[in-house]
């Protein structure tokens, strides 16, 4: 553990018993939503890769348009 991460657990382990569960549950849903996160885009790389080779070959075949930014 790093020392920032100890000296915020010690503060809140000064914090009133409801606010140290509250705390608790946030922390915790952090971490699954990251792991959630994480194990979604790594299950989607080849889907990622197979529309950017689709973007890239409908760019070469002339099949999108430039964006001008001062009509945006």
């Amino acid at each position: 553990m790093n020392t920032r991460l100890e000296e915020a657990f010690a503060q809140a382990a000064q914090l009133p018993p409801d606010e140290q569960e509250a705390l608790a549950a946030l922390l915790l849903d952090e971490i699954a939503s990251e792991r959630l996160w994480d194990q979604a885009f790594a299950q989607s790389q080849n889907q990622i890769a197979k529309l950017a080779d689709e973007a890239l070959t409908e760019f070469q075949e002339g099949g999108t348009v430039l964006l001008d930014e001062e009509q945006l």
